[in-house]
């Protein structure tokens, strides 16, 4: 596993603790010498992981739309700053440098790149881990919700397991480099 994508708020949230997991995972990637690829902002968490792992000596790649440069969103600090059309093209070419994916905590934007990248593992057009960094419990609902949609019918519980969960980074990204996903090929099925 070369490169992560990190999906995270453009904001802090309300506890410190967010932007300390934040900082602590741009670091380990680092570290681990892994590229972090993310939204291109230098705002919130997303600013956080990115000033971190570049702090530590890390590679750094921002994907960001047009009009986010325009609103002056981007970091120029990026070890690379792509920039592309529009917010579609930009999830699709984060998918296509990564290895895997982290989920922070974050608001719609996050939730909806993570759940596009879990339906693309799901109808098979990737094979790339994905996981949640549980940071102060932030996912216990919507690893609720996505048991309710086992419960009810509408997620096979293999496609649920491949959402992978840890509290701390280390044990994420150690979780990601063991247990690669794999393409259901037949998710319309029951």
């Amino acid at each position: 596993m070369k490169s992560v994508v990190v999906f995270c708020g453009s904001r802090f949230g309300n506890k410190e603790i967010y932007r300390h997991a934040a900082q602590k995972l741009g670091r380990e990637l680092a570290e681990r010498e892994m590229t972090l690829v993310y939204g291109g902002g230098h705002v919130g968490l997303m600013g956080a992981v990115a000033e971190a792992c570049l702090d530590a000596g890390g590679k750094v790649i921002g994907v960001i739309p047009q009009f986010m440069v325009e609103r002056e969103l981007g970091y120029g600090a990026c070890s690379q700053l792509e920039v592309v059309d529009s917010m579609h093209t930009r999830k699709a070419r984060m998918a296509e440098l990564a290895d895997a994916f982290i989920a922070m905590p974050g608001g719609f934007g996050t939730f909806d790149e993570l759940f596009e990248i879990l339906t693309w593992g799901q109808i098979g057009l990737h094979e790339k881990p994905v996981g949640l960094l549980n940071t102060a419990d932030y996912f216990v609902p919507l690893r609720a919700m996505v048991a309710q949609a086992v419960n009810e019918g509408f997620v096979k519980d293999s496609d649920a397991a491949k959402l992978l969960c840890a509290d701390e980074s280390h044990d994420l990204l150690e979780l990601l480099q063991q247990k690669p996903s794999s393409s259901a090929g037949e998710w319309w099925k029951t």
